[in-house]
């Protein structure tokens, strides 16, 4: 993991802001790319979200069905 020496606090409502800089470096779009947020002890890790196949767990080649995700192989 990079550490990027960026410092934010959290506003009154739990927010943090990501660095326009920082958004721009990781393509992240305005109100367009969703983030999941996961933690590992101590830590809280963002990671661009992927939609997955709810059998299979693949995040390629997957097409949206009734609003559930499916690997185009299943």
């Amino acid at each position: 993991m990079k550490n990027t020496g960026i410092v934010r606090k959290i506003d009154s409502l739990g927010r943090i802001v990501l660095p326009k800089e920082l958004r721009k470096a990781l393509n992240i779009k305005d109100n367009e790319t969703p983030l999941e947020i996961y933690t590992e002890g101590e830590e809280i890790i963002l990671k661009k979200y992927e939609p997955a196949c709810i059998f299979c767990g693949e995040a390629k080649e997957v097409i949206n069905f009734k609003g559930k995700i499916f690997a185009k192989s299943v």
